[in-house]
C-alpha cells in the first residue's frame, strides 16, 4: 500500500484515471488527490469504495455521478467548485469521460472559470493498441458501437475510409454480431480482440475480421471488459511466404539493406524484421 502525502489542494474539479483492472495500476498522485479531496463523484460508490480502501485512501464523502444523476446533481455540484470544494471525479474503470460521463460537468466548470485539472492513469483504448500489433500512428476511437445491426452498420460505413485503426469497445454478448458487421461494412481487414486488459485473464486474439467471427462462433462469446483494434483501410495481413516472395524479388536486384527498406515501405512492417529475414534468404 502506497503512503498518501499530505498535499495541499486548491479549489477546484480533479479528474482522476483509475485502474481498468489491476488495482496496482494506480497512479501516486491519484492517490494522493484522492485523500485530499472534499468530495469524490463515482459511477458506483461500492467500486470506488473497494478501490479507495484498497490503497488506504479515507475520502471525506463519497457520491454518484453518472448518466441518471447528471442534470439533476451538475448545478449543485458547480456552486460547490465556486464556493472553494476539492472535488475529484472518476470512473468505474480508466479514465473519466472517456464513454462515461462528465464532459458537461467539465464544460460548464470551465465556462464559469473555475479550475479543472485532469490526472493521468490507466486508459482501456491505449493499451489495447499497444497489444493489438496493429499501426497506432493514427487512429480513431468510436467508443461503443449502437446496439442494433442497421445503427451499427450505418456508424461503420461513416469510419470506413478513414485511414487510421479504428478502436471500438463492446460487451461480450454483442461481440459476434459486431465483427460479424466489420467484416461485411470494413472489409477482411486485420484486428484484435482484446480483452480483460491487466487483469488475470488477460486475452488478445489476432487475425482477420472473418477467421476472428469464426473462432468465436467456435469458442463461444468471452468474458470481460472488451477493446477491438481494426487495422486501417487496405492494410493487409502478410504470410511469411508472402514476405519471402516479395524479399527474393527484391533481392534480385538490390542489397539486403535496399530490400529490407523496399519491401518495409510497401508492407508496412518493421524494416528490422525484414532484414533479419532477408539476410536469412541471402
Amino acid at each position: 500500500m502506497a503512503v498518501i502525502r499530505a498535499v495541499e489542494l486548491p479549489a477546484g474539479l480533479y479528474l482522476v484515471a483509475t485502474p481498468i483492472g489491476n488495482l496496482r495500476d494506480m497512479t501516486l498522485r491519484a492517490i494522493d488527490v484522492l485523500g485530499a479531496v472534499d468530495l469524490v463523484l463515482c459511477e458506483d460508490t461500492r467500486m470506488t469504495g473497494k478501490l479507495l480502501q484498497a490503497h488506504g485512501i479515507k475520502a471525506a464523502k463519497l457520491d454518484v455521478y453518472n448518466d441518471h444523476s447528471a442534470d439533476r446533481v451538475r448545478g449543485k455540484i458547480l456552486e460547490m467548485l465556486a464556493h472553494g470544494k476539492r472535488i475529484a471525479l472518476v470512473s468505474d474503470a480508466g479514465t473519466p469521460l472517456i464513454s462515461d460521463p462528465g464532459f458537461k460537468l467539465v464544460r460548464d466548470a470551465q465556462d464559469l472559470g473555475l479550475n479543472v485539472t485532469s490526472l493521468p492513469g490507466a486508459n482501456a483504448i491505449l493499451t489495447g493498441m499497444q497489444l493489438s500489433g496493429l499501426p497506432t500512428d493514427k487512429f480513431c476511437f468510436l467508443g461503443f458501437l449502437p446496439p442494433k445491426e442497421k445503427a451499427r452498420c450505418d456508424v461503420l460505413r461513416q469510419w470506413a475510409d478513414v485511414p487510421g485503426t479504428l478502436v471500438v469497445y463492446e460487451t461480450a454478448p454483442r461481440l459476434m454480431d459486431s465483427l460479424r458487421d466489420m467484416a461485411k461494412v470494413l472489409g477482411n481487414r486485420p484486428a484484435a480482440v482484446t480483452r480483460e486488459l491487466t487483469k488475470m485473464f488477460e486475452e488478445v486474439q489476432r487475425d482477420t475480421l472473418e477467421n476472428l467471427c469464426l473462432h468465436y462462433a467456435a469458442q463461444g462469446a468471452p468474458k470481460g471488459e472488451i477493446v477491438i483494434v481494426i487495422g486501417p483501410p487496405g492494410e493487409k495481413e502478410y504470410s511469411d511466404a508472402d514476405l519471402e516472395r516479395l524479399l527474393r524479388r527484391a533481392l534480385n536486384d538490390m542489397s539486403v539493406k535496399d530490400a529490407a527498406a523496399a519491401v518495409a515501405e510497401m508492407t508496412g512492417l518493421p524494416k528490422k524484421t525484414l532484414y533479419t529475414l532477408a539476410l536469412s534468404l541471402k
